[in-house]
């Protein structure tokens, strides 16, 4: 099975990295795509340019196995659909069980997504969850939920796609926008990402006012 996380990476911190790799040790994962994303539907343009978000993204794994940086949405024009990314994963990897990983915050925006009741045509959603979790009880999402949600992580592998598990992860209370909002005071945000990507925005000059 293969896992993908998409996102903006903007930069790529360790709230994106451990919950991931918690996944793939979870479920046993052949490996992990981190799939920057190019132009975002649900949210402002990303900060640092496609060519320095991959350069991060490849320090950040860098001698790391079981993770690759895959760019394909960053060849794409207009806005970066997990749809048509998740039809373009399918073509190219033929027999292979693809598992899109969301955080919890994602997932309850999911009804807001491009042809969202897709999805599972195409893959298994992994949600990536803080213990003892509250999930939605009503509405469309909490039917979503109950039709599609296994309590055996192993039921995975006996489809390729249309299911939903819930995966608890190790929870890193890191954003994006604070990290960036740190960066532009000068304050020091070592640990909180890894240290080729703090160096590479250093050098670069990243997230300055």
């Amino acid at each position: 099975m293969i896992g993908i996380l998409g996102g903006t990476f903007d930069p790529v911190h360790f709230g994106h990295l451990r919950p991931a790799l918690d996944v793939r040790q979870a479920l046993d994962l052949d490996e992990i795509r981190l799939i920057p994303c190019h132009v975002p539907p649900l949210r402002p343009q990303p900060h640092a340019s496609a060519q320095q978000r991959t350069a991060m993204l490849r320090l950040a794994i860098e001698g790391i196995g079981g993770f690759v940086v895959d760019a394909r949405e960053l060849e794409r024009d207009g806005p970066s659909y997990s749809l048509d990314t998740l039809e373009l994963l399918r073509k190219d990897l033929p027999g292979k069980t693809i598992c899109m990983l969301v955080g919890m915050d994602a997932f309850r925006g999911l009804t807001a997504w491009h042809r969202w009741r897709e999805l599972l045509n195409n893959c298994h959603i992994v949600v990536m969850t803080r213990p003892r979790a509250a999930f939605p009880k009503e509405g469309e999402l909490a039917d979503y939920i109950q039709r599609h949600r296994v309590r055996d992580a192993g039921m995975l592998r006996t489809k390729s796609s249309g299911l939903l598990w819930f995966q608890e992860v190790t929870q890193m209370e890191i954003s994006g926008t604070r990290l960036r909002a740190m960066l532009a005071a000068g304050e020091p945000a070592d640990f909180l990402l890894p240290a080729g990507v703090l160096d590479f925005i250093n050098k670069e000059g990243l997230y300055r006012n």
